[in-house]
């Protein structure tokens, strides 16, 4: 409403109007920041977009189908799975031996280093479009080592495993039978049980190597001294709490040992009166064991990864230290399972002494479409297994038997060793699959492995005798040196 000001005799009369209010109703106000934030969303998911499109491309792409593949290759550039042309040009076999953990883009195996890391091998950039270049995926593996360990198996099955305790570079990983992914898949029916998995990441059967896991769990109870203080008697078998029967391999007995005698020895009624004795409460070494990575009675335990890798964890059925079913489990047999690769990397945290091991990877490098190199492969922790006695005690255990039992076969090399000899009932039949699991502690050759044949028979060759094949393959390759940057491998 207009303001009249009092009017002062002589002046004209002022009339004051209020200024024009021409802001927008309140509603309008609310529908234009609405506005305002569905375009910034907009925006910002057309920016999400482009760089999904920039990034992932290779991903989608090598996913459909709709793209080629460049190469993996192993530690020296040999190549060891080449999407860039026909493998059938290679010579015959050059893929016989790491079919089974490489894989191809097939898509008749899952767990493989191509499989788990197809986005990797896309020869296809967004900006670049498809084939511009050639993609390399080096590995830590060693394909010489491989080859040799491959060969020496002869018309044996089974697997080894062997790392780089000090820097997680995974040198070996081989299984046979094997797939030729150069030969196809047409035969796929009749070609042998565990052609398409890499058994060194397959729960199997332990053996005796299980009992090192059970010593483990006595020191951490215990104590180092008081448990090599320790002796029991063997008399060729031993009858339990429950009236149930241990027997030994050795039917004569071994009379009374000390822990270091009885170790090297692989004495059943020892490791069993030490599982039944006062001195293990089940409830330590179910303790000890689930630490360890162990699924016991049923718990969940998780899967071990190494770039993209899945390998299941171990497990055990625990109920009664008095009981012939635990005492045979914490033996090796019973319902006790372990993957070579885990035997293995227990043997890493043994081997440095901390009970904590250094992280496998294969992973090295890779070389993108246009020719960036990255880094992949690092060196990292696991998490703390056992304790720094334990490791330490299971360590001059295990170097103990080495040196006064393993000379002839292991001749130079210091290392560790826990032999183990699996009983195998499978599809109606029975037989005996021969392990060996330690460590090499030579400044050049600083190597945790596991070997397993299946089936062995004294004339085959021993699992002793193969390790001495994987760390000279390994020693001649001077696997502590770094490896080459895997753009030296692209045209390998």
């Amino acid at each position: 409403m207009p303001r009249i000001t009092p009017q002062t005799p002589g002046q004209p009369r002022i009339i004051q109007v209020p200024p024009l209010d021409v802001s927008p109703p309140r509603s309008m106000r609310r529908a234009g920041r609405g506005t305002a934030l569905l375009l910034a969303a907009f925006l910002l998911a057309l920016v999400y977009l482009i760089y999904v499109l920039v990034t992932r491309s290779a991903f989608y792409m090598a996913k459909s189908g709709q793209t080629g593949y460049g190469r993996v290759t192993d530690r020296n550039g040999d190549v060891l799975f080449d999407g860039t042309k026909p493998m059938s040009e290679y010579e015959a076999g050059h893929f016989a031996d790491v079919g089974n953990l490489i894989g191809d883009t097939s898509g008749q195996m899952s767990n493989t280093v191509v499989s788990r890391n197809i986005e990797l091998l896309a020869n296809y950039s967004f900006l670049y479009g498809k084939n511009s270049g050639t993609v390399t995926l080096q590995t830590t593996i060693s394909h010489k080592a491989t080859r040799a360990c491959y060969q020496a198996l002869g018309a044996k099955n089974g697997t080894v495993t062997a790392y780089n305790w000090k820097t997680g570079e995974m040198l070996v990983c081989m299984s046979k039978p094997c797939v030729d992914p150069a030969l196809g898949y047409d035969n796929i029916d009749s070609m042998p049980s565990g052609s398409l998995l890499c058994k060194a990441f397959s729960p199997t059967v332990p053996g005796s190597t299980q009992k090192v896991s059970t010593l483990i769990a006595a020191y951490e109870q215990n104590g180092v001294e008081a448990v090599n203080a320790l002796q029991f008697t063997c008399e060729g078998s031993w009858v339990n709490a429950s009236g149930g029967k241990i027997n030994c391999h050795n039917a004569y007995g071994h009379g009374t040992q000390t822990l270091y005698e009885a170790f090297a020895n692989s004495c059943n009624p020892y490791f069993a009166q030490l599982v039944q004795s006062r001195l293990m409460p089940l409830s330590a070494v179910i303790g000890t064991y689930t630490k360890m990575g162990y699924s016991v009675n049923g718990q969940k335990a998780e899967p071990l990864v190494m770039d993209g890798l899945t390998i299941p964890a171990a497990s055990t059925v625990l109920t009664d230290s008095n009981t012939f079913e635990t005492q045979w489990g914490c033996l090796g047999q019973g319902k006790t399972v372990v993957s070579p690769y885990q035997l293995m990397l227990w043997q890493g945290a043994i081997a440095n002494g901390s009970g904590s091991a250094v992280q496998p990877y294969i992973l090295a490098a890779h070389t993108d479409i246009e020719n960036r190199v990255t880094q992949l492969g690092r060196t990292t922790r696991t998490g703390q297994f056992f304790s720094e006695a334990a490791a330490q005690g299971v360590r001059d255990v295990e170097t103990d038997n080495a040196e006064k039992h393993y000379y002839v076969s292991l001749g130079e090399y210091r290392c560790g060793v826990k032999s183990g000899t699996a009983q195998i009932r499978q599809e109606g039949r029975e037989y005996e699959n021969s392990l060996l699991t330690g460590f090499c502690l030579d400044d050049d050759c600083p190597v945790a492995f596991c070997v397993l044949i299946e089936e062995r028979t004294g004339n085959d060759i021993s699992n002793a005798q193969l390790a001495k094949v994987l760390l000279d393959a390994l020693r001649s390759e001077n696997i502590t040196k770094t490896a080459p940057p895997a753009a030296s491998a692209a045209g390998g």
